[in-house]
């Protein structure tokens, strides 16, 4: 089974059975072994009537106990082997399942890090959930075909082999049997793939939707939007349901034909050997060996319709996830290198200057104006930006990345150690983390945990209040120490002490590097070098904070508004 650290190999994103066929190949001596097991499995399934009918004809019917003696022990014999071959081919399949979930969770995961940033640019947050909690494991459950499948075409194949040795009568009904079956299965099989499909992308839809339901709430409450969002959702949601309901009208279909049309085939299938039998065309023997073969006929046919149903799934699954993997990340073909020292940032489309060693604060009337200034200053968005007189675009990203960091207020959250969360990709001591944790004023939060830098915190920091994710964020940005930091809205989750605090410790820690922070909070304003005042996107006004509420009334009434709203929410803790 593919190891945790295993180069999962690379693979065929040209479609859904394509990349279905790329996960038996990457595991082809267990795919083999499943096969082997599963068609010896079900061939010996068979050998178990073919021993009582010599029973009968050898044994009960000349009275001769000898042969008797010997097809019940060649019994005994062939069912302790297959119980041992049952056990196998189960804990290989489940090998196979496995080996293939842990691999596809893999690539889907290098290909997420790979697209980085564009990833929520290309493909739903809601998307990306759905392949990780369902679609794998449909991809995985799929492979079953691989063993059982397989098993059950050898075995109807032996089966009819023997009937044919009973009566050619027989072995035409049989062999003419499974194909019959198949037209009347394979449509409601291509309805299945439609209606799967069509629900997986409403089920993405929702997902998504869920997930920004719980990330701002909050905010829906107070702009009195929760009823209208409300509302939308439980529409999607009846769509959703009502698109399962097809989906399960489907499913219930293949699987009750799965169950009824063997039992009518085989039924038919025993009338003839009865009626055989009665004229005296095959022996006893040879009636009881037709009735064992038609019982165990039954377990093929049933297999080959699940694996159908199974594939057809799967196929769905692997489709999706063959989707993600089609996508690329923004080609970089820049080659300059970045200044080789510490340079003025400037956004020409703003007039936004970053002056390097300054503790700089953009105050945009319209937070989206600032938001987007920061992505262009952090190359996450198209733009003229220059660095150092370098147009930014034309810095291979890698070297931007390096120098520049955009510490977003909504930037994940791994479940881990609260050491981990903090030191990120890099492997700083404990008092390194402490420090990074003590500058962003959360050493409260060490002291508060029950096993302090090693207890665990939850995925997205659920374990923690809104304003403990704030300050562990604002951590770790300040523990990558990069030579520009670019910080959105780092305090606006705390309550006014705290602000003042961070404030304090940002920019001591900070001395000396070049730092923009995005916000309207007049307790961080204060403390900044320099403040831009952004009206409709563009620098209308720059100087002190002070210099600034004197000379510029739009930007005292923004200030204002702010600390207003900081002391209603003081007020009402």
């Amino acid at each position: 089974m593919i190891d945790a650290y295993e180069d999962p190999g690379t693979p065929d994103r040209r479609g859904g059975a394509r990349y279905l066929w790329w996960l038996v190949m990457r595991q082809p001596g267990r795919c083999a072994a499943g096969a082997v097991f599963g068609s010896v499995w079900m061939v010996l399934l068979a050998a178990t009537p073919y021993a009582m009918s010599r029973a009968v004809d050898d044994g009960l019917g000349p009275g001769d106990m000898g042969a008797l003696a010997l097809w019940t022990g060649v019994l005994f014999v062939v069912n302790g082997v297959n119980s041992w071959l049952s056990v196998m081919r189960h804990r290989t399949m489940t090998r196979v399942r496995m080996d293939a979930n842990f691999r596809t969770v893999k690539v889907v995961v290098g290909q997420t890090v790979r697209l980085g940033a564009s990833l929520e640019r290309r493909a739903g947050a809601g998307e990306v959930v759905t392949i990780g909690v369902g679609d794998v494991q449909m991809i995985a459950q799929s492979l079953t075909a691989v063993g059982p499948g397989i098993g059950a075409v050898v075995a109807y194949g032996v089966v009819a082999g023997l009937l044919l040795s009973v009566s050619p009568l027989l072995a035409v009904v049989v062999l003419l049997g499974v194909p019959v079956i198949g037209l009347v299965v394979g449509p409601l099989a291509g309805r299945l793939r439609g209606t799967e499909t069509e629900y997986r992308e409403r089920q993405g839809v929702l997902t998504a939707r869920i997930g920004d339901l719980a990330g701002g709430l909050r905010v829906l409450s107070g702009l009195g939007g929760k009823s209208l969002v409300s509302d939308a959702f439980r529409r999607d949601s009846g769509r959703l349901r009502e698109q399962g309901y097809r989906v399960g009208a489907v499913t219930s279909w293949m699987q009750a034909l799965a169950a009824g049309l063997p039992a009518l085939f085989l039924a038919g299938v025993t009338w003839i050997a009865a009626r055989l039998a009665a004229q005296g065309q095959i022996s006893v023997g040879e009636l009881v060996s037709v009735y064992g073969y038609v019982a165990v006929l039954v377990w093929p046919v049933m297999f080959l319709i699940e694996c159908g149903y199974q594939l057809s799934r799967g196929v769905v699954a692997a489709r999706r996830v063959t989707a993600l993997l089609r996508l690329d990340p923004p080609a970089d073909a820049a080659t300059a290198d970045p200044p080789a020292e510490p340079s003025v940032l400037e956004d020409p489309e703003s007039g936004v200057r970053v002056l390097p060693g300054r503790l700089t604060a953009l105050a945009a009337v319209r937070p989206a104006d600032a938001f987007a200034v920061v992505d262009r200053l952090g190359r996450y968005a198209p733009s003229a930006v220059t660095w150092g007189g370098v147009r930014l675009d034309e810095v291979a990203l890698a070297r931007v990345r390096e120098r520049i960091l955009v510490a977003d207020p909504e930037a994940d959250l791994f479940a881990g150690p609260l050491r981990e969360v903090v030191a990120g990709r890099g492997d700083p001591s404990d008092e390194e983390v402490l420090r990074a944790l003590r500058a962003a004023a959360a050493e409260d939060i060490v002291r508060g945990l029950p096993e302090g830098l090693g207890s665990t915190v939850s995925a997205q920091g659920r374990s923690l209040s809104g304003g403990q994710r704030q300050r562990v964020r604002l951590a770790r940005a300040l523990l990558a120490d990069p030579e520009v930091l670019l910080a959105v809205e780092p305090t606006s989750a705390l309550d006014a002490h705290t602000e003042a605090t961070v404030a304090d410790r940002l920019r001591a820690a900070r001395k000396g590097r070049t730092t923009l922070l995005a916000t309207t909070s007049p307790l961080v304003l204060a403390r900044v070098d320099q403040v831009l005042f952004l009206v409709d996107g563009k620098v209308v006004a720059s100087g002190s904070h002070h210099e600034l509420l004197d000379a510029e009334p739009g930007y005292r009434e923004l200030v204002a508004r702010d600390a207003g709203e900081n002391a209603a929410e003081e007020e009402a803790r």
